[in-house]
């Protein structure tokens, strides 16, 4: 499947094609974004935990996930990532050290990305940016750990969404200040430029602490309980052949 995936985004990426081979490839992706849908339609208040998948469970930053991950999940939210090892790993295995809802949106890359053990549910995708916007969908908050290229797009790409008012206002926090100085300080020397503004600054909260990551996420979801992503589960339909959601 991997291959399949990989030569026809390949394709698409190269230019102009017959409209047929168009056609097909946006039926594909109307395809990925249903089986998305399906498999996370009913998980209610949700964070997504991004980072670096090349972490083993003794790094500083795997710890970090792990517990701040088990933390939320102690407080009903369920924890989401990208499937895969490392960060992602860590945050899905934080959220069964306490007994919550642990999923994941795995991506088909050439050599392919296994899925680790510690999710109740997981899709698996063949589009980044179908990944990407599942992942945004069903999230009521964002935790980003040190990561490589993917992680910085996802970062970067959502704090720009809500910038621009195409999401709500939630919050972006950011974990490992020392790996993460120098975006921090190209950002308040964006706004010293004027490329951005003051209170975008405020969209973004950079710390070390599990306690204050979690509280101002808490504090957020009580002050915003109105926001579409603290709503109860959606009941599933078995006309469309869903499966209601339990834990592993």
């Amino acid at each position: 499947m991997s291959n399949i995936f990989f030569k026809e985004e390949q394709k698409f990426l190269e230019g102009p094609r017959a409209r047929w081979k168009e056609l097909k490839y946006v039926g594909g992706v109307v395809m990925q974004f249903l089986k998305g849908f399906r498999s996370l339609h009913f998980i209610g208040p949700c964070v997504t935990v991004f980072g670096s998948a090349r972490f083993d469970e003794n790094h500083q930053y795997y710890k970090m996930a792990r517990e701040v991950s088990k933390q939320l999940a102690a407080l009903k939210f369920a924890i989401m990532t990208g499937g895969g090892p490392g960060i992602m790993e860590a945050a899905n295995r934080g959220a069964k050290d306490a007994n919550g809802l642990s999923l994941g949106c795995n991506i088909v890359l050439p050599h392919e990305q296994s899925h680790n053990p510690y999710m109740d549910r997981f899709v698996t995708l063949g589009y980044f940016f179908v990944r990407k916007e599942l992942l945004r969908k069903y999230s009521f908050a964002f935790i980003i750990f040190p990561g490589g290229f993917g992680t910085l797009d996802e970062f970067f790409e959502t704090v720009t969404l809500i910038q621009t008012g195409k999401i709500e206002r939630f919050p972006i926090v950011v974990m490992g200040r020392e790996f993460h100085q120098h975006i921090e300080e190209h950002i308040a020397l964006m706004a010293t430029q004027r490329t951005i503004s003051e209170e975008d600054l405020h969209l973004i909260l950079f710390t070390d602490s599990i306690e204050e990551a979690v509280d101002h996420i808490t504090t957020f979801s009580k002050t915003k309980a109105d926001i579409k992503k603290l709503s109860a589960p959606k009941k599933e339909s078995w006309l469309l052949g869903e499966k209601k959601l339990k834990r592993a």
